[in-house]
């Protein structure tokens, strides 16, 4: 259901259903978040809860697309006046990386539930496609601001290929012990070196075309 097609009232109720499962989502985990705890902690009944979000992956989906949102609203101030590509793209996913540390303590459950490929909550199923969709538009604006003389066909191929790269990011985030975050920012800093070293060989033909074919491989593995 739209919010947008709910009465002002309905849309108080929907949000307070909404606010309380995030609110669980970040303090118990995945696993222990229930319909019926978040009823409780939003005031309403369990019909109700289940009248505004049909399941539980409904709710994960609104915490996607939250954190998505948070992740533009730090990302893009930061943008402006960074011309160098790979300046830009270290913005992207290090702002990514800072805007999930709230989630840090529960992501191993969330990885748990969402890493088989037919769960509705993995960040390439389809259902997840609205989430996804925000953080490529994220790279992509990263890519398009950028000086750089990247061919037009590996640059339109960067951002969806860049996601499913960006969550292998977020896998080695989930499981880096360091308090510090260190061995994650060492794996990020070497990929972004190798890219740098790479950009002027993409106008070649022959690494071009390997490289598109490339790009669109990483990119066929979302649903």
């Amino acid at each position: 259901m739209f919010s947008s097609e709910l009465t002002p009232k309905a849309q108080q109720t929907r949000s307070r259903i909404r606010d309380a499962a995030i609110a669980s989502f970040i303090e118990r985990g995945y696993p222990d978040t229930t319909i019926r705890l978040i009823a409780t902690e939003a005031g309403v009944s369990v019909g109700n809860a289940y009248y505004y979000f049909p399941s539980k992956t409904h709710l994960v989906q609104e915490l996607y697309e939250q954190v998505q949102s948070d992740h533009a609203r730090i990302a893009v101030p930061q943008l402006e006046g960074v011309t160098g590509l790979i300046d830009r793209l270290r913005i992207v996913f290090e702002t990514g990386l800072a805007d999930l540390e709230p989630y840090r303590k529960v992501a191993p459950g969330f990885l748990s539930a969402m890493i088989a490929p037919e769960s509705p909550i993995n960040p390439l199923s389809r259902e997840s496609s609205p989430s996804r969709d925000l953080t490529v538009g994220l790279i992509r604006r990263a890519i398009d601001g950028a000086e750089h003389r990247i061919p037009d066909d590996i640059a339109s191929r960067m951002p969806d290929a860049l996601f499913v790269l960006y969550l292998g990011l977020v896998l080695r985030w989930t499981y880096d012990d360091r308090q510090d975050h260190r061995r994650t920012q060492r794996l990020l800093d070497t990929a972004l070196r190798l890219f740098s070293v790479a950009l002027p060989f993409l106008r070649m033909p022959g690494i071009r075309g390997v490289t598109r074919d490339l790009l669109d491989q990483i990119a066929e593995v979302r649903a």
